[in-house]
């Protein structure tokens, strides 16, 4: 069962000025910062609402840290933007697979590490209206968001 959006993708050429932008803007603070290596990127988490337990909003601020990554890619394409939607769940594997069952393409048949200790898989564009879908499972409360 979807619970919840869990946060909004946005790429960006530049994560400190995005923060910046983000956060006197609108009051977003930042929950976290990461380097993800396998997704080739440096991400922000902002809290848009709630707490750290699991159940919070946040958008996610991307920015490529390699020419060849997924999110660079984009860029190229598309420039800066919206780059995905997440929902949150309680099982991700369990989600993917009856969403697969239904005829969704699961480009993570077997879910991965995402920001915060969370669990993700990605749902193809393609049978989701043009739209890349993340599906999440946060870290266990208190451990960090989804």
């Amino acid at each position: 069962m979807l619970t919840r959006i869990d946060h909004v993708g946005i790429a960006c050429k530049d994560l400190d000025a995005g923060i910046e932008f983000y956060r006197s803007a609108y009051g977003f603070e930042v929950a976290h910062i990461e380097v993800n290596e396998e997704q080739g990127v440096r991400e922000a988490m902002l809290r848009v609402n709630g707490t750290d337990d699991g159940q919070a909003t946040y958008l996610q601020l991307l920015e490529p840290i390699r020419e060849d990554s997924p999110v660079a890619k984009f860029l190229a394409r598309h420039g800066e933007g919206v780059h995905h939607v997440a929902f949150g769940t309680p099982d991700v594997a369990a989600e993917t697979e009856a969403i697969g069952a239904r005829g969704v393409r699961v480009l993570d048949p077997v879910p991965r590490a995402g920001s915060m200790g969370s669990r993700i898989a990605f749902l193809h564009p393609k049978d989701c209206g043009g739209v890349l879908t993340e599906i999440v499972q946060a870290a266990e409360a208190g451990d960090g968001h989804g």
